[in-house]
Order: C-alpha cells, then sequence, then structure tokens
C-alpha cells in the first residue's frame, strides 16, 4: 500500500493482470469520488508519485493522462496537478451526474434515447411557446388533436416522409400510442415484437393485457418469415431498427404488408427517428406502401424535446375510429400546449431549419464516433441514421465488464443485454451520441475507446454501415 497523500492509499497489485496505470487511475478516481481528494487538491508530480509507489514514471504519467482526457484532474502551468473533481465545464457538479452525489449516477450520459437540444434555437423555442400562449385557452381539449397541429404534421410528414396523409390524430407519444393501438385489440390479443427491441413499447402492450411475441431481427430488420400465425399486431421500427441500426429491406418490406393483408394483423410503424439519415434522403414509410394495414407512428420527443409531450399516428379509418371511442370513453386527450408549439415552429419554417441543422450535426456525432471505435478495432453496427450506434462484444461478461468500468470512469453506458426480452444473443453496448454537448461527446468518447479496447474485442475495422460484422 502507497500513500498518495497523507489521507490517500492507494493499493497496486503487481500480480493483477489489470495494468499499473489503470489500477493508479482507478485509485485515485475513487480517492476524489470517496471525498478523500477534493477540488483543489494538488497531486505530486509524476515523477514524485512514480518514487513513492515503486513504479516507473511512465505508469503514472499514463494515469495522469487518462484522468485529465477524462476530466478529474487539470494541469496549471509551472505549478502542477490538480483535483478537479468534476470535469471541465461542468461547473460545481459533484463527481456523480449533475452534481447529485446521492444518486451515484455517472457524470456523462452515452446511453441512447435523449434529442439533441444542443441545435435548438433559443430564439425560435421562445417565439414558439410565446405564439402558443397567445391562445385563448381551451374549455374542452379535442380528443383529435387541435386542427393547427395536425395540420402542421400533415406537412410534415409529406415533406420530410414522403406520405401523403389524408388525417392524422395527435398522440402523447410514440409508447402512448402503441399502449392505445393495443387496448382497441380484442382481449388477450398476440404482438409480435421486435428482439432485440423496444421494450418500453413491449411494456405498454403487457399494461394493457395483450400479449408479447418476440420476433427476431438481423441486418436486414425484422425477419418477416419468423412472425407466427396468430398475431392481432406487429410493432416494427423500419426505417432505422432499434436498438441495433438496421434497416427493414425492401423485399421485407413487401413481404409484410402482404403477410398483413393475408392475415389480417395490423402492422404497428414506430418512426421514431426517421427523418435523421444521413446518407440517403429518408426512406420510404410502410404506411405508404400498405395503408390500409399500417398503423404509423412519429413523435417530436427524438426531433425537439421530450419537453413538447406530442407525436402522431396515421392509420385506417377503422383503427383511427376505435382510438377516437377509446379516447372518449376514458377522457385521455394529448396535451394542447406542446401541439400549439409544435404548429408554431412548423409555421414559422423554425422546424425545417432546425432539422437540417440536426441532420449535419448529428451527422458529424456519428462519423466522429464511428471513427473513434475504428481507431481502436472495435466492430460497430448501424446505418448512417438517427442518434446511436452499437460498438460489438464478444459475450454479456465482456458487455457487463465494459458498462461497469465505464461507469467507474464516469460514463453512463446502455448493454444490448437490457433489449432483450428473453435471454440475450447478441452482445455490446448502445452509443447515444445526441445529448450531450459536442464536448462531452469527445470526452465522454475517449472513455468509451479505452475501456472497449480493455474489455471488448478487436476484430479489425468495420466493414461497412448496417452490417453484422
Amino acid at each position: 500500500m502507497a500513500h498518495v497523500s497523507a489521507e490517500v492509499s492507494v493499493v497496486l497489485d503487481r500480480a493483477s493482470g489489470v495494468p499499473l496505470a489503470v489500477q493508479l487511475a482507478d485509485g485515485l478516481r475513487s480517492a476524489a469520488t470517496s471525498g478523500a481528494l477534493r477540488a483543489g487538491d494538488r497531486l505530486p508530480s509524476s515523477r514524485a508519485l512514480a518514487a513513492e509507489l515503486g513504479v516507473s514514471r511512465t505508469v503514472t504519467a499514463a494515469a495522469f493522462d487518462q484522468l485529465l482526457a477524462e476530466g478529474w484532474v487539470a494541469g496549471r502551468r509551472g505549478s502542477g496537478t490538480y483535483v478537479t473533481t468534476a470535469p471541465a465545464g461542468a461547473g460545481a457538479a459533484a463527481p456523480v451526474a449533475s452534481g447529485d452525489r446521492a444518486s451515484g449516477l455517472p457524470r456523462l450520459d452515452l446511453r441512447p434515447g435523449t434529442p439533441c437540444v444542443e441545435v435548438v434555437d433559443r430564439a425560435a423555442w421562445r417565439r414558439a411557446w410565446r405564439s402558443a400562449a397567445n391562445e385563448a385557452p381551451q374549455v374542452t381539449p379535442s380528443p383529435v388533436g387541435l386542427p393547427v397541429f395536425r395540420a402542421a404534421v400533415v406537412e410534415h410528414l409529406l415533406r420530410h416522409r414522403g406520405l401523403p396523409a389524408a388525417d392524422v390524430l395527435a398522440t402523447a407519444g410514440s409508447t402512448s400510442a402503441v399502449a392505445e393501438l393495443a387496448v382497441t385489440l380484442p382481449a388477450g390479443a398476440r404482438i409480435g415484437v421486435e428482439e432485440p427491441g423496444y421494450q418500453r413499447a413491449a411494456q405498454a402492450v403487457l399494461a394493457v393485457g395483450a400479449r408479447v411475441v418476440s420476433v427476431p431481427v438481423d441486418d436486414g430488420g425484422l425477419v418477416v418469415d419468423a412472425l407466427p400465425s396468430g398475431l392481432a399486431a406487429v410493432y416494427c421500427t423500419p426505417a432505422h431498427q432499434y436498438p441495433l441500426g438496421a434497416r427493414l429491406s425492401a423485399e421485407r418490406r413487401v413481404a409484410l404488408v402482404e403477410r398483413a393483408r393475408r392475415e389480417g394483423f395490423l402492422v404497428v410503424e414506430d418512426d421514431y427517428d426517421g427523418e435523421l439519415r444521413y446518407d440517403v434522403a429518408p426512406l420510404p414509410l410502410l404506411a405508404a406502401l400498405g395503408p390500409d394495414v399500417v398503423a404509423h407512428l412519429g413523435t417530436a420527443s427524438k426531433l425537439l424535446t421530450p419537453t413538447l409531450g406530442v407525436g402522431w399516428l396515421v392509420a385506417p379509418p377503422a383503427v383511427r375510429a376505435a382510438v377516437r371511442h377509446h379516447r372518449e370513453r376514458t377522457g385521455l386527450r394529448p396535451s394542447p400546449a406542446g401541439q400549439r408549439v409544435f404548429a408554431a415552429l412548423a409555421a414559422h419554417g423554425d422546424l425545417a431549419r432546425h432539422l437540417r441543422r440536426l441532420r449535419h450535426e448529428l451527422g458529424a456525432r456519428r462519423a466522429a464516433v464511428v471513427a473513434a471505435l475504428d481507431a481502436v478495432g472495435v466492430r460497430w453496427r448501424g446505418d448512417e441514421a438517427g442518434a446511436h450506434v452499437v460498438a460489438e462484444l464478444s459475450d454479456a461478461a465482456a458487455e457487463a465488464a465494459v458498462v461497469t468500468a465505464a461507469a467507474r470512469r464516469g460514463v453512463a453506458l446502455d448493454g444490448l443485454a437490457r433489449h432483450f426480452a428473453g435471454p440475450a444473443t447478441a452482445a455490446g453496448v448502445v452509443l447515444g451520441y445526441a445529448g450531450q454537448t459536442r464536448a462531452e461527446l469527445e470526452r465522454g468518447l475517449r472513455v468509451v475507446t479505452t475501456v472497449l479496447a480493455q474489455g471488448g474485442e478487436r476484430r479489425g475495422r468495420s466493414s461497412g454501415p448496417g452490417r453484422y460484422r
């Protein structure tokens, strides 16, 4: 045992398979997390610490470099290295997320599912809310949504998704819409859900008493041939499969619609980030191919922010009527405030400008993530679309080790196992790159590539997007 200061001890185990530099960085990081080292504490020089610990200066310099990259320490010219506790730019945050020491959460969150609010034009955002506030308060909310919102969505779908929608229902978001659709089906209905897939949708189905039937996916998306008979509906993410990132092939799109017509089931198309493609134009929708058997779901949560709490549903007339009837019986209503803000953004052209900025920003971020993974030889998969990619790992043990190691270094990662309803058949981490600032993403990637290179497989550079490499 060696003492970094009078209060701090670091144990280096030379018999361990963990490199000494990693052990030292872990020890200093733990000391900062526990409060044994505090912001402003000066660390010994790398030379002095090496002599104290009985290791080479290369070990201590490497540990300092790692902590510097993660934001735990900072160098002051001519003065030395000091503990910052929180990364630069994080204000007075404590060693855990948002300054909440009791939460135990890492400071940086690279899990998927959060939007890129950094590119939201704040002036346009304020203008839209002022416009929404100018409208008189409603006495009775509409069960189908405000006309101005529905008109804005019709225009949005036509311009950005190529879908001519004659009628649109407002929703409270995709997951809420899945539950509304499921409750209109016969009691105990069997609904096919992608595996791995969006587990909140699966839970929404289960919550209303329907049964979930897992359907496998591969690099061509949902395996249509694996659909069992007797389904009432199939939930899928064809434009950008969640979480693996593949697109549903044209052949399977046709096959899915044909089976739905032949067997009488409803296809629920969750287009949660379909506007976000960086290689080609957004893909044609299943709803355009089979408007008689497809219920199309969209949401403002990934395009703008969950603050609005709004989405939309385009579906066959009988399905729309069933949803409306359910709302009238239960009193469920989508929030008018978010609808008005979305409509105001669309009316002034701010929504279209936002989408252009968003595609540019997320396209650049995705390129940075892929380049970082390629640089350390970690295989990845996912189309040039959306706001996440999957870094592949060899097995569940490697996945757990990488997630744990990243958390110890202050970065939250999402293991692929969480997206399986049953036993996981693939391992990896789902890297989200939208919910941080660009500087935070770069800092997080340095941590991620370090732990992946140590705990993940290094099987050569990736062979191209959207493939099982």
